[in-house]
C-alpha cells in the first residue's frame, strides 16, 4: 500500500503570529515546527505501514524552503521519503488554490492507495483543505476520523461529531483526515533522526507539478484577509472584597458580563 501523508510546516503555538502589510502570514517572524495533527496524521499512516507488509509513506508539503525541516521531523519518525512542492509563486495562495496545488503535486508520486492528512491546520484553521484535495482528485473523502483500518481495497473510519461516532467506508484510492483523538504520535528515536538525513526528498516546483503559476498565489486567490486588529491586551480582572455578601457580588458581575 502506498500512502501519501500531507504536512504543514506552521508558526509555533507560543509565538506571537504577525501579518504582513499585504494580510498573509509572515512565517518569518517566528519559530516553524510539523503542526501537531500532521504528526497525528504521520502516525496513522506509520501504523497502516506496520499492518500491511510492503507499504510506503511518502510525507508531502507545499511550503518555502525551511519547511524541509517539517518533513525531516516526519522522517525521522518513520516515513520512508517525501515531496516538498516549493515556489514563490505559491505565497499567499488561498485554501481552494492549496488543495489544487497539493492534488497536482500527489499526482507525481505513482500508485497512491491513500492520502491522510489533519483535520485542520492551526494556522489558517480552514479545515476543508483535505476535503477539496479529495474533491479535486475525484476520490471520497472521509473526515476527522479517530480510527482507521484498511482491508483489502477499502478503508473504513470512525468518524466522531458532536452527533457522535459513525462508521463509514470508501474503495481505495482514499482522502482521510484524522482528528486529535486518532492517536498519540511516537517520538523519533536518536536512530530515526540520523536515518531521516539520508532518506529522499524529491523538491520539485510549479512546472514539475503541472500547476498553472496564474491559478496560485494572492493575486488570485479567492479569498484575502482585508482588515486585522490585534489582541487586545489581558486586564487585570476585577477582585472582590468577601464582607459576607462576595457570592451576591460575583453573581452580579457574571450578570453584567452576560454570563448568567
Amino acid at each position: 500500500m502506498n500512502i501519501v501523508v500531507l504536512v504543514k510546516q506552521v508558526p509555533d503555538t507560543y509565538s506571537e503570529r504577525k501579518l504582513r502589510s499585504d494580510g498573509t502570514l509572515d512565517r518569518d517572524a517566528t519559530d516553524a515546527v510539523l503542526d501537531e495533527i500532521n504528526e497525528r496524521a504521520v502516525e496513522a499512516a506509520l501504523q497502516l505501514k506496520e499492518a500491511h507488509d510492503g507499504s510506503e509513506v511518502t510525507v508531502l508539503t507545499m511550503g518555502p524552503d525551511r519547511a524541509t525541516d517539517a518533513i525531516r521531523k516526519a522522517l525521522s519518525m518513520g516515513a520512508d521519503k517525501a515531496v516538498h512542492l516549493s515556489d514563490e509563486a505559491l505565497a499567499g495562495s488561498c485554501a481552494v488554490q492549496t488543495a489544487r496545488a497539493l492534488a497536482k503535486a500527489i499526482g507525481t508520486v505513482e500508485g497512491v492507495d491513500l492520502v491522510v492528512a489533519g483535520n485542520e491546520a492551526s494556522d489558517g484553521r480552514s479545515a476543508a483543505v483535505p476535503a477539496m484535495v479529495a474533491d479535486v482528485l475525484g476520490l471520497p473523502a472521509l473526515t476527522h476520523a479517530r480510527e482507521i483500518t484498511v482491508d483489502g481495497s477499502s478503508v473504513t473510519v470512525k468518524r466522531e461529531t458532536d452527533d457522535g461516532v459513525t462508521v463509514l467506508t470508501a474503495e481505495l484510492p482514499a482522502v482521510v483526515s484524522v482528528g486529535e483523538k486518532i492517536n498519540e504520535p511516537r517520538y523519533p528515536s536518536f536512530k530515526g533522526i540520523m536515518a531521516a538525513k539520508k532518506k529522499p526528498v524529491a523538491t520539485i516546483g510549479l512546472a514539475d507539478a503541472g500547476i498553472d503559476g496564474s491559478e496560485v498565489g494572492l493575486a488570485s486567490a479567492l479569498s484575502t484577509v482585508t482588515s486585522s486588529q490585534p489582541k487586545p491586551p489581558k486586564s487585570a480582572g476585577e477582585k472582590v472584597e468577601d464582607e459576607g455578601d462576595g457570592g451576591a457580588k460575583i453573581a452580579a458581575y457574571l450578570v453584567s458580563q452576560k454570563l448568567i
